[in-house]
């Protein structure tokens, strides 16, 4: 790891915690077993595996709950218990690689700080295992493309966890964009935040990838690529800011700003933070605008159009359900990934010409 031992980042991690319904077609897998659904083993335990991704695993058709990876023995004897989770498929940071001889896990879903990612997603694919990896990629645009050659190199798929992606009211406004059903986008407004009072957690440490940033931005860049059909040319301008110093330390941003521009004079401004709750989407198009509020959260996704109402209704946690559902049976299938590492880059290179235009105070070409 770059500036923080793994022991370190465990020991933070542990103080810091706080579907389609298709049948599968049959999966030759690594251990040459036919398998009509995929074993799933989480590595890291904090909320989101605890809240979502576990629940979630319970009803999905493709996949299931087969293993973890845990660093607290406490919390290995809680799912274990739990989730009837057999011995010899629960593993520690250490004995990890061993995950290769187990071919009860078809699938290694990396749920740690973003520090963590490239490591542990280039192990598990080294390991033979296919890889889900959750957002944000990785911190450099260098680590998301040693995660994607050790996926190639090793034949492992590679998904990046952005269930918008998989859910249906994201799918309308995309397709509404991209059929050009009220002309040529001209511009967009979207923000992503909330107000995060912890003080002690790993997104409040900048060596373990903290910061509004990497956490919320990636989805307020990620409303601006999708709602304009486009991949941007420039960071014409960002900002960074805090009004808690004494949490947010070191220059890291609890509140970032930043102007995009796209091909044919297409601009967007993106704003995310730790320190307001907001959650909009607004693409202004020729023929009227799309509004979506909120656009990215774990339910209630909704929005409207002049062409009606965006509001596809369901509950938690059906949107991990679809995401994991279908990059499961993409993989059985031999297809190729809905999000596949390229997309994840992309959006750290953002990420990192964001951080360079607000430390120079001038535009950066993409």
């Amino acid at each position: 790891m770059n500036s923080l031992s793994r022991r370190t980042v465990l020991k933070t991690m542990a103080l810091g915690s706080g579907a389609v319904a298709l049948t599968p077609n049959l999966l030759l897998s690594a251990g040459n077993k036919s398998k009509e659904r995929l074993g799933v083993a989480l590595v890291g335990l904090g909320y989101y595996s605890t809240d979502l991704l576990a629940p979630a695993l319970q009803q999905t058709k493709n996949c299931f709950l087969a293993g973890i990876v845990t660093g607290t023995p406490a919390k290995a004897e809680r799912w274990r218990k739990k989730y009837n989770i057999p011995d010899k498929n629960i593993y520690n940071y250490e004995n990890f690689d061993t995950i290769a001889d187990n071919p009860d896990i078809d699938v290694v879903y990396v749920v740690l700080p973003p520090s963590m990612h490239r490591e542990y997603s280039v192990r598990a694919a080294e390991a033979g295992k296919h890889v889900w990896c959750e957002k944000p990629m990785a911190i450099t645009e260098q680590e998301c493309r040693d995660m994607i050659d050790a996926c190639n190199k090793n034949k492992r798929s590679l998904a990046i966890g952005y269930r918008l992606h998989h859910e249906p009211n994201t799918q309308e406004y995309r397709r509404i964009v991209q059929e050009k059903l009220l002309g040529n986008v001209r511009n967009i407004n979207c923000a992503a935040g909330y107000r995060d009072n912890r003080t002690d957690h790993w997104k409040q440490k900048k060596e373990m990838g903290g910061g509004a940033l990497y956490d919320m931005g990636v989805y307020a860049i990620q409303g601006a690529r999708l709602g304009s059909a486009m991949e941007p040319v420039a960071v014409v301008s960002a900002e960074l800011s805090t009004t808690r110093p004494e949490i947010y330390k070191n220059g890291l941003d609890e509140t970032a700003v930043a102007r995009l521009e796209f091909p044919g004079g297409v601009f967007a401004d993106i704003k995310t933070s730790f320190g307001e709750n907001v959650n909009f989407l607004n693409i202004a198009c020729d023929k009227g605008n799309i509004e979506m509020a909120p656009f990215s959260a774990y339910e209630g996704v909704k929005g409207s159009s002049p062409l009606g109402e965006i509001n596809h209704r369901y509950k938690l946690p059906w949107q991990q359900i679809r995401q994991m559902d279908d990059d499961a049976l993409a993989i059985m299938q031999k297809k190729p990934m809905l999000v596949p590492g390229e997309e994840g880059l992309r959006d750290i290179r953002i990420v990192e010409a964001i951080y360079k235009s607000a430390a120079d105070g001038g535009e950066v070409k993409l």
